[in-house]
């Protein structure tokens, strides 16, 4: 990964992949248990259980069935670290999340922080992505979302160094400008930066075929900048 990055930023030549590249996105079989389910309108101040569960190896097929059925983006594999979680009412399942490694360079993201490239090169590894958000098609609770997000931000930096030994600064998410206004974001005090250029998040494999995405973010530490400009 760190050779990838540097062949990126232009420090090194890697010679071009010797098999095609497929995206990381792979058939999902289909699950009993990811079937629809009956509507679920329970108000948000009424789901009194609501809680994130870390996806267990035994789950993980269910999360990806999911995500595959569901979200608009559909399943894609996440290369680097990652924390995937199940949004749930008790034991009833509402929603799946995942956060995993930032994209190399998003300017506006970049302009916010203020970092060199070097810098970013360095201390990329600080900023994470929730790359996968979903409220599941029949769970219809109005700020469901806002107060998953809340949960989720409060967690996911002791989450991720339990983990991975280090804790991030900084969370990203990407958010399909022509089908969501990202109002889970801006009411969880997220902060919007601009617009991508609707190229793909690595850039690597001229994916330019991307439709414009808003851009948001969230620090997880007052010297979030601090840390990212070390």
């Amino acid at each position: 990964m760190a050779m990838l990055q540097m062949h990126r930023a232009g420090l090194i030549h890697l010679p071009p992949p010797r098999n095609p590249h497929h995206g990381g996105v792979y058939d999902i079989e289909p699950t009993i248990e990811a079937d629809p389910q009956p509507i679920f309108e329970t108000p948000v101040h009424e789901v009194s259980r609501l809680r994130l569960t870390i996806v267990e190896k035994s789950e993980s097929h269910l999360w990806n069935d999911y995500i595959a059925r569901y979200h608009y983006l559909g399943y894609k594999t996440a290369p680097g670290d990652q924390i995937r979680y199940f949004v749930k009412d008790g034991d009833q399942c509402l929603g799946a999340m995942r956060f995993s490694a930032a994209a190399w360079k998003v300017a506006p993201r970049d302009r916010f922080i203020g970092w060199s490239d070097v810098q970013r090169a360095r201390n990329l590894h600080l900023v994470i992505c929730q790359s996968r958000f979903l409220i599941l098609p029949w769970v219809r609770s109005k700020n469901l979302a806002t107060k998953c997000l809340s949960l989720a931000l409060k967690r996911i930096t002791s989450d991720w160094s339990s983990l991975y030994g280090y804790r991030p600064a900084l969370v990203e998410t990407f958010v399909l400008k022509e089908k969501f206004s990202g109002g889970c974001y801006r009411a969880g005090n997220w902060t919007h930066v601009g617009l991508t250029q609707g190229r793909g998040r690595q850039d690597q494999y001229e994916e330019f075929d991307r439709n414009v995405k808003s851009i948001w973010l969230y620090p997880l530490a007052k010297d979030f900048r601090e840390q990212l400009r070390l």
